[in-house]
């Protein structure tokens, strides 16, 4: 199957663990040395207390990602506390 990020960003993330939505997908990880996607960034938890945080963003790694379909993307992130859990990491 070949997708573009355009078609990719469109679809909804779900966890099939807990069914919760994770949003669209923000950027796509890819590897430079070998061009192979290592997994997809969604953004992070979106609770009230959160949007005093700043951004977080949640890493998915390609073999988390079980099925992506015509408007969704199935993963399976097991737990609350990812350890892909990804800060604000852009540079000023």
């Amino acid at each position: 199957m070949e997708t573009t990020y355009l078609e990719l960003r469109c679809k909804e993330v779900v966890n099939v663990i807990d069914g919760k939505r994770l949003g669209h997908i923000v950027d796509i990880v890819f590897s430079l040395s070998n061009g192979c996607v290592l997994g997809i960034v969604v953004p992070g938890d979106k609770s009230f207390w959160n949007v005093f945080k700043g951004d977080c963003e949640l890493f998915i790694p390609l073999k988390q990602i079980i099925k992506i379909g015509e408007d969704t993307i199935l993963v399976e992130v097991v737990g609350n506390t990812n350890p892909y859990l990804l800060g604000n990491s852009k540079k000023k």
